[in-house]
């Protein structure tokens, strides 16, 4: 048996999309900036500390450690880069173009997913991937157009549903993982 703790990544994805979405909708413009960095923080911590093992020893099979694995440390990177960047009151440009590099990898990530039929529900999967990553494709324009409250409202409607995605995946993985991990024991147990 693997070791799998993407539901602890999907957990985390969601709560930071949700996240993303709130800050898209409502903080882009405000003077509390600060209110915000906890939370970018902590989002991007658990994406790298999850991510980074991920890609680096691949405990699942097959190719989900490239695409939740690297999905996780280019999503960490930015939710911590964001959550430095408001601490020292720095422009978020640059990591809004960071993010359209992230975001196109995310969206052909889910694109393949689709066509290759991973996952057991590949549409489902790789809709989550096509929208978190046109969250980072649309992060450049969206800090441009600020002042827009229609298009930051499509935006952050777009972050909800792939929230809303990853968390019915978490959840449903959840539950199959409690069932299919019951009888699992360490190396030393067995």
């Amino acid at each position: 048996m693997f070791i799998n703790y993407i539901t602890l990544m999907l957990t985390n994805l969601a709560a930071g999309l949700v996240l993303l979405a709130a800050y898209v909708y409502w903080g882009l413009d405000s003077k509390q900036q600060t209110l915000w960095i906890p939370g970018f923080g902590v989002v991007g911590a658990i994406a790298l500390v999850t991510g980074l093992p991920m890609i680096w020893t691949w405990p699942v099979p097959g190719v989900f450690n490239m695409a939740f694995g690297e999905c996780s440390v280019l999503f960490g990177i930015l939710f911590a880069g964001t959550s430095i960047a408001l601490a020292q009151r720095w422009e978020l440009f640059t990591l809004a173009v960071y993010g359209f590099f992230a975001g196109l990898a995310a969206i052909v990530y889910g694109i393949r997913i689709i066509d290759l039929g991973l996952t057991l529900k590949p549409v489902v999967s790789g809709l989550g991937f096509i929208l978190s990553g046109l969250g980072g494709v649309c992060a450049a324009p969206m800090l441009s157009l600020k002042g827009n409250k229609g298009l930051r409202l499509i935006a952050a409607l777009i972050l909800l549903i792939a929230a809303l995605i990853w968390l019915w995946t978490d959840l449903f993985a959840i539950w199959n993982h409690m069932q299919g991990y019951s009888d699992w024991q360490p190396l030393p147990m067995r």
